[in-house]
């Protein structure tokens, strides 16, 4: 179903003046959209594989939040965070900190990830601030990154978003990029895990020192890629190997768990996963988003560390800065009660269980498909690169949009997926055409899903995969 006839919109986001598809609501347990046609009333029916950009960590319209949402309405009043807190903040605060085991020990409440990692930013300079150590501005990023929209996430970030705004960006002087990790195209032949590992460390290592580590405030990346280029899991002991490095130089260790956190992966916090996270302890700082709102609510946050947060109590004891909608007490009472139903319903173990019998699935009805790559990620965060040849890896012709066509192709199927072009890299030519290579597709349903949604998900990629080589084929 497609909208043969544009009509006039007063949204200015997306198409300007072009509508698309308007959802009107959701069935099946909350795990189908449907979308209507704003022209003809023609509604499809979707199965959500992507809650949106991986945002749903319950259903659509699930009867027990939106209950609750009602009487969280009636007794909610607003109040500006630099003036006067409220309970739902602190509780929010406190249960999250206690499931940490420790690692953090405090929290800020934003409306979106964006802002947390901008704020984020602002604490990370302001800490250094009241350690009188004034000079350190820069923050470390990875390539094929994303930490938001904002002026400040973008070039903490990388990727084909920011090219348009880049000379109104932080200058890149005080935001160097390192590798990401990305095995399935940078690990050499005969190069052990290990061995991979530790080229990127040195390579981190190697900007510290290019960089002077005495201004470097910090590093920033995301746990788990997401959506730029699909899901990439870190190699064991390289989150161990950046916090260290960081810690040598005077600098933050912060991780990005907006996209990839708080169950996402198959643990409550992303850092945590024995494959792959921190052997112990936790980042200095971590943004969380998305799942802990499900939807419901615009909501996220930073969770501070007590060695941060110690910093903070024994200088000025206050933060610069507050925002109208910080720690918004209907907001964090809605978070709250989703974080509950989660914990209480072990839906964070649904999500590692289900999540790693989706991936076996995907592998094995993927391994014959020819433009199929790799499959990769944790927990129901999942990934699969779209390649050429899969022999070589050889990435399709930009021009093509593989990564578009099988969204497109799921949705005639009847899914949603995130189909993502700009896999491997974004780079301007002639300064004027952005041009994205490589593709894929990402799914990311609500922590409820089934056996039988997995089967459904994987077979509804394996069909796309397949329809991409017929339409070659012809």
């Amino acid at each position: 179903m497609t909208v043969d006839n544009k009509e006039t919109s007063y949204v200015f986001q997306k198409q300007i003046n072009d509508k698309g598809l308007l959802c009107v609501g959701a069935k099946g347990d909350g795990m189908y959209l449907v979308l209507e046609n704003p022209h003809t009333k023609e509604q499809k029916v979707l199965f959500d594989a992507v809650s949106g950009a991986a945002v749903n960590s319950l259903p659509h319209q699930d009867p027990e939040i939106t209950e609750a949402m009602g009487q969280f309405a009636k007794e909610s009043v607003y109040t500006f965070g630099a003036y006067y807190a409220n309970y739902a903040a602190e509780d929010l605060g406190k249960f999250l900190c206690e499931k940490s085991g420790g690692d953090f020990a405090s929290a800020l409440w934003t409306s979106s990830g964006s802002e947390a990692n901008e704020n984020a930013m602002k604490i990370i300079k302001q800490y250094h601030n009241e350690l009188k150590d004034y000079k350190r501005c820069k923050f470390i990023g990875r390539k094929q990154s994303y930490h938001g929209f904002t002026t400040g996430t973008l070039a903490i970030g990388d990727g084909s978003r920011k090219y348009q705004f880049a000379d109104i960006l932080i200058d890149e002087s005080k935001t160097p990029k390192v590798s990401p990790v990305y095995p399935y195209r940078n690990q050499k032949p005969g190069q052990t895990e290990e061995e991979y590992t530790k080229e990127l460390l040195d390579e981190l290592e190697q900007t510290f020192i290019d960089n002077d580590p005495s201004t470097i405030a910090g590093m920033i990346i995301e746990t788990v890629g997401g959506s730029t280029f699909g899901t990439s899991v870190p190699t064991k002991g390289y989150l161990d190997g950046c916090r260290e490095i960081c810690h040598k130089y005077g600098a933050l260790f912060m991780l990005d768990e907006v996209m990839c956190g708080l169950g996402r992966c198959g643990y409550p916090f992303t850092y945590k996963s024995p494959e792959f996270g921190l052997s112990s302890g936790g980042p200095d700082l971590c943004s969380v988003g998305k799942t802990i709102g499900s939807g419901f609510v615009t909501l996220a946050g930073l969770l501070i560390s007590p060695g941060v947060k110690k910093v903070f109590a024994e200088g000025s004891g206050s933060i610069l800065g507050a925002q109208t909608y910080h720690s918004h007490d209907f907001n964090c009472r809605v978070g709250l009660a989703v974080q509950k139903k989660i914990y209480r319903d072990n839906l964070i173990e649904n999500v590692r269980i289900n999540g790693a019998y989706l991936k076996e699935q995907l592998k094995l009805k993927l391994k014959d498909a020819k433009y199929a790559g790799d499959v990769r990620g944790a927990g129901n965060f999942l990934s699969v690169e779209a390649v050429k040849d899969k022999a070589t890896k050889e990435p399709f012709d930009p021009k093509e949009k593989v990564g578009t066509q099988l969204g497109n192709f799921c949705f005639e199927r009847g899914m949603t997926i995130m189909g993502v072009t700009g896999t491997i890299e974004s780079k301007l030519v002639n300064n004027s055409e952005l041009v994205c290579i490589g593709d894929h597709v990402t799914i990311a349903p609500a922590y409820t899903f089934t056996k039988e949604h997995c089967d459904f998900i994987a077979n509804t990629i394996a069909g796309a995969f397949a329809d991409l080589e017929k339409k070659y084929a012809a």
